[in-house]
């Protein structure tokens, strides 16, 4: 069974080039790519992008380029329209290295491990029947019974309707809450493919039948501070690849 490993990051961001930002001597998105690059179970490496700059860097890094068009590279782009091309691409390239696995890796997120894709596609090709296994992280201070919205008379609700009895304002006392981390995503590539985006909201590509990989935490990059707290992760966890 074939595992390839996919690179996606754009070009135009809030962040002035967050993915090739310097963090610690190397372009933010070295760290994804070389935790794919060394792990055992994945064989081939791409990356898509719109970005020059995003596209050499993954180079160097070993990864073959996918020149994602000009629409998909616009903020309103769907993630799984940039994944589907990118198949597409390499289908039509070098079918042979289109594995059964795809390993989506994002950009701007450094906290992945060789160890925990391993583990993912491990899982994954122990049951071909998942249609995704996914990283999460636990968070309870922002559970959706925590959460509030705005109503009709600018008044604030609780965000979750129907609720019938009391909620404990101590997040410990909630239901165990975990949320999608932006790292990295193993995909079963037939059935993403396949997909009408009818899966999980509002991932819907990643289908019904969802593995989970717990993690302490995960860093998206967005603004200047998250850089500091990402540098602070690496410098813990980097020898750890």
């Amino acid at each position: 069974m074939k595992v390839t490993a996919l690179l996606t990051g754009r070009g135009n961001n809030t962040l002035k080039d967050k993915n090739v930002l310097d963090i610690l001597g190397h372009p933010v998105l070295y760290y994804p790519a070389m935790a794919a690059s060394r792990a055992a179970t994945v064989d081939f490496l791409y990356c898509s992008s719109d970005e020059e700059k995003i596209l050499c860097a993954a180079q160097q890094a070993g990864y073959k380029r996918i020149v994602r068009p000009a629409y998909l590279a616009a903020p309103t782009a769907q993630h799984v329209d940039v994944i589907r091309h990118a198949v597409g691409e390499i289908e039509a390239a070098a079918p042979d290295e289109l594995g059964e696995i795809l390993v989506v890796l994002l950009a701007n997120n450094v906290t992945v491990k060789s160890a925990w894709i391993d583990a993912c596609v491990n899982r994954m090709m122990e049951d071909m029947e998942l249609s995704a296994v996914v990283p999460v992280y636990e968070d309870n201070d922002h559970h959706p019974l925590r959460g509030k919205r705005v109503d009709a008379n600018n008044r604030l609700q609780m965000y979750e309707q129907g609720v019938d009895r009391p909620v404990s304002t101590n997040r410990q006392d909630l239901p165990a809450c975990y949320f999608l981390s932006h790292n990295f995503w193993v995909v079963n590539t037939k059935k993403m493919v396949d997909s009408n985006y009818e899966g999980q909201q509002p991932w819907g590509f990643l289908g019904e039948n969802i593995g989970y990989f717990e993690i302490d935490e995960s860093i998206d990059i967005h603004k200047e501070t998250d850089l500091l707290v990402a540098r602070e992760w690496i410098r813990k966890n980097y020898t750890d690849w």
